[in-house]
């Protein structure tokens, strides 16, 4: 049921004709409280679509009471009169569901540079808010895609029935069982700060504004953070996480976060599984770093090597390329000293060649990248994709 899995929300997802192809194209989501707190992060692009701008402000307020979200349009790069529409936006649906505008986030995703159809999308807020139901979630998560081949969602519960989902033990209200739900879109323009993603999370547990922050910065920065797939960033990357408070839980914060990393976890995972023309879906771990941001540099930079991804897609274990890779970065290692395990076959030892990288099995879509720097202890995983004919055709015959 995705966002809608956690009491107190309903959903929505129409076709308004945004899209010519006149697939679904509108979502909307509502926190029917009685809670409204919310959090939410942002894209780190310096240039930033209009609804992005919009959503910031309305999350510094700390409560968000509905958010609309299309497909089909960017929004980004439009100037004054994007601004505009976004407002407008946010007004219709106010409008429409007797909130006040301050409270709607707003999200766009599509091509940049061009003027939303606000003729086809404000009649569209009143035809969605019509279909608001608590089984909705699917038919949003569908409204929210562009070149996804799948909508995707995650759902955790936990509480004193114990976990349905993935996390730990009963929370600290003593009994009520809660729940973080989930949507996101995402296929192309992977890249830290955040991904390119729509995603919506929702929870009936009561968490303030303050406790969703600290859940939702810490789960992204070790999940969404770390997907990287192309290496281009987003004009349009939002996460927005809704508190109803309908369960009347009020879990720990480490049981709550966990939970919400969790969440983030499979949406990111479901982000790269469905990565444009990819047919390779690469887990890049780099242990024995001197601390946690020389793990991430050396990941990042062994995810965006290009002609890696390139071997990668063509079976090839070429593990020149992660010691390649590892040399531009910044972080403390010593060359005679690294080693790379493709598949758990340590091809590379001490710097040169290892195990007899013919025993490297790589038929299979998941390839597991261990590049050990041998100068600590610290560690982080990154995740990309290989690079393909189909990516290349897909961001030749599509705008993006």
């Amino acid at each position: 049921m995705s966002v809608t899995a956690a009491k107190g929300f309903t959903a929505a997802g129409i076709a308004a004709g945004i899209k010519e192809n006149g697939n679904p194209d509108l979502a909307l989501v509502v926190n029917e409280g009685p809670r409204r707190a919310a959090a939410g992060v942002f894209t780190a692009n310096r240039v930033k679509a209009a609804p992005v701008v919009w959503s910031e402000q309305v999350v510094k307020g700390g409560e968000v009471s509905a958010v609309v979200l299309n497909s089909g349009g960017a929004n980004a790069c439009t100037g004054p009169r994007g601004f505009q529409d976004t407002h407008a936006t946010a007004e219709r649906v106010a409008e429409v569901l007797g909130h006040s505008a301050a409270e709607v986030a707003v999200a766009s995703t599509g091509l940049i540079g061009t003027l939303l159809p606000m003729d086809k999308l404000l009649p569209g807020v009143a035809k969605a808010a019509a279909e608001l139901s608590a089984h909705g979630g699917e038919k949003a998560a569908i409204a929210i895609k562009t070149t996804d081949t799948v909508h995707k969602t995650a759902v955790v519960t936990a509480g004193a029935a114990g976990p349905a989902g993935g996390t730990g033990p009963g929370g600290a209200d003593g009994g009520a069982s809660w729940t973080v739900g989930g949507m996101a879109k995402g296929a192309g323009m992977l890249a830290p700060g955040l991904a390119t993603m729509l995603v919506v999370l929702t929870t009936d547990a009561d968490v303030p504004a303050a406790g969703l922050d600290a859940a939702l910065r810490a789960a992204t920065r070790t999940t969404f953070d770390r997907v990287d797939s192309d290496g281009a960033m987003s004009t349009n990357d939002t996460v927005l996480l809704l508190a109803s408070g309908a369960s009347g839980a009020r879990p720990g914060q480490d049981e709550f976060a966990e939970a919400v990393r969790a969440v983030c976890d499979s949406l990111g995972r479901q982000l790269i599984a469905d990565a444009e023309g990819a047919s390779k879906e690469i887990k890049v771990e780099v242990v024995g770093a001197a601390t946690e941001d020389d793990a991430v540099e050396v990941g990042r930079s062994i995810a965006r090597n290009n002609l890696l991804k390139c071997a990668i897609h063509g079976e090839d274990p070429n593990w020149g390329r992660v010691l390649a890779a590892i040399g531009t970065t910044s972080a403390a290692f010593e060359p005679d000293r690294l080693n790379v395990a493709i598949n758990g076959v340590w091809v590379c030892k001490n710097g040169s060649f290892g195990e007899d990288r013919d025993l490297v099995d790589m038929r299979y879509r998941e390839v597991h990248i261990v590049a050990d720097l041998a100068a600590g202890g610290a560690e982080a995983v990154i995740w990309t994709n290989d690079l393909t004919a189909d990516y290349v055709h897909e961001n030749s015959a599509y705008s993006s």
